[in-house]
């Protein structure tokens, strides 16, 4: 599968991205035994722009990530509660309906494979200066947040 100029548009916009410039993946799907449970192996590949947290550039994120979800047809109590051991593979997600969108499950692997705290090659937070509430303080050096705490503190008060 792989994704074309206004299907990546519309997920960039979804996942507040400045861009998807390609979105190409590879899935096997496989019910086994013909129980409930449906099976889907593979692999996303992407081409995105993200911006750095730290200094608000985009940053261009290459993602190549291979990816087991599993899928369950069988009915769902709504008031079951669901054990998960770190041991088992994953729960299987409850399918509504008779039809698998694979578009989505991409999808889904895509937003799940995106780095959370994209930052620019050499990007630290040392670079970036805080002040005081008001802004830098009278030399422009970066003050402590917790400084601002120790004026509030009143002669005579207990604490």
């Amino acid at each position: 599968y792989e994704a074309n100029a206004s299907e990546a548009a519309a997920l960039a916009t979804r996942f507040d991205l400045p861009g998807i410039q390609r979105l190409s993946g590879s899935l096997r799907v496989r019910r086994p035994g013909n129980g409930p449970l449906i099976r889907v192996e593979g692999e996303v590949h992407a081409e995105v722009t993200q911006v750095c947290v730290v200094t608000l550039e985009e940053v261009a994120s290459r993602i190549e990530e291979s990816f087991v979800q599993l899928y369950t047809t069988a009915p769902q109590p709504e008031d079951s509660e669901v054990f998960v051991s770190p041991d088992d593979e994953d729960t299987p997600e409850p399918l509504t309906g008779n039809s698998l969108d694979l578009g989505e499950v991409l999808a889904e692997q895509l937003a799940l494979a995106l780095d959370p705290h994209p930052r620019a090659p050499g990007a630290a937070l040392s670079q970036v200066s805080f002040g005081t509430p008001d802004g830098p303080d009278e030399a422009g050096a970066r003050q402590s947040p917790f400084a601002a705490l120790k004026d509030l503190k009143t002669p005579g008060s207990s604490g």
